[in-house]
């Protein structure tokens, strides 16, 4: 028996409700669907569907085992895609969407390279501080700085996001510079909008604090921050993608440089593994390449200690 073929025969079935209309989807007489559902319920050794004169339902086994059967054929549709792609040039419009910051400063120069590999490809990049929704905005691929991923979303890890608390020789002249995180609420610091507003959270070693913070700015993006704490507005908590080159040339100053804020992730996130295409699947390979589990910005702070 073709175990992959019962197994996708049972999943439209239970979609469906009926063996007759699953039998005329997958194009198959109704004997030969029932068939396949009964070998199926013979290798697993269980009961799958529950039929009376009236209406088709799923057992509890059945149930149980729907999710899996779907997994293994996406599994398997991932298998003969990547098999039947890998020789195919990339070719046509991959919409993109991430954050400003690390859009403007990472991903478009990232996607610029990309491009010059891959010249038969184009891409449509739209920055925002915003959850998009994939589906109803037709975005192929998002690039989310996050350690709370939506679990119904497809993602692939590019690289670590960390952040470092900072601010201008000229603020730390006139406010003083903070010898410990409880200090930092003597000074004003500048917070984003919808996360870490009046608390920060640092790690020194195996000791970890959450320090009550407040400021007279926030805002809900990492550049605007980055504009204000350069006009020494105070101290911003910023990510190392964003401020590496002004801490290298002493625009900027790291607070409290042995505590370091709880690093997140860049993920790529798209809404499904099945028919991914090949722009989508190079993309994400080369961002990896790009990026991966030491991004330069990271290797350019450390060699500038």
């Amino acid at each position: 028996m073709d175990r992959l073929m019962a197994m996708r025969v049972f999943v439209e079935v239970a979609q469906r409700g009926s063996l007759t209309a699953a039998a005329d989807k997958l194009e198959l007489s109704r004997a030969m669907t029932t068939r396949y559902v009964a070998e199926l319920e013979r290798w697993l050794g269980t009961r799958l569907l529950q039929r009376t004169t009236r209406r088709l339902s799923l057992t509890e086994a059945g149930d149980a085992c729907l999710q899996r059967c779907r997994q293994m054929l996406e599994l398997a549709d991932d298998v003969e895609q990547i098999a039947g792609q890998r020789d195919v040039e990339p070719r046509g419009l991959i919409r993109v969407t991430t954050s400003s910051s690390f859009g403007q400063t990472q991903l478009a120069p990232a996607i610029s390279r990309y491009l010059r590999r891959y010249p038969q490809t184009r891409v449509d990049l739209l920055m925002v501080d915003r959850t998009v929704n994939l589906v109803e905005e037709r975005i192929d691929l998002a690039v989310r700085i996050s350690n709370e991923l939506d679990p119904a979303l497809i993602a692939r890890r590019l690289a670590p996001c960390h952040s470092v608390l900072c601010a201008t020789p000229a603020y730390l002249a006139e406010r003083g510079q903070p010898q410990t995180p409880a200090e930092l609420s003597e000074h004003d610091c500048l917070t984003y909008s919808y996360f870490g507003k009046s608390q920060w959270r640092l790690r020194c070693g195996d000791d970890e604090q959450l320090i009550s913070v407040a400021g007279k700015l926030s805002a809900n993006e990492a550049t605007v921050l980055l504009h204000a704490t350069l006009a020494d507005a105070g101290i911003a908590m910023q990510p190392t993608y964003l401020v590496a080159p002004l801490l290298n040339a002493g625009s900027l100053v790291r607070v409290l440089p042995d505590w370091q804020p709880v690093s997140m992730n860049i993920y790529g996130v798209y809404a499904s593994r099945r028919h991914v295409p090949a722009t989508l699947r190079t993309l994400l390979d080369f961002l990896v390449e790009q990026f991966g589990p030491h991004p330069s910005w990271d290797r350019v702070l450390q060699n500038s200690r």
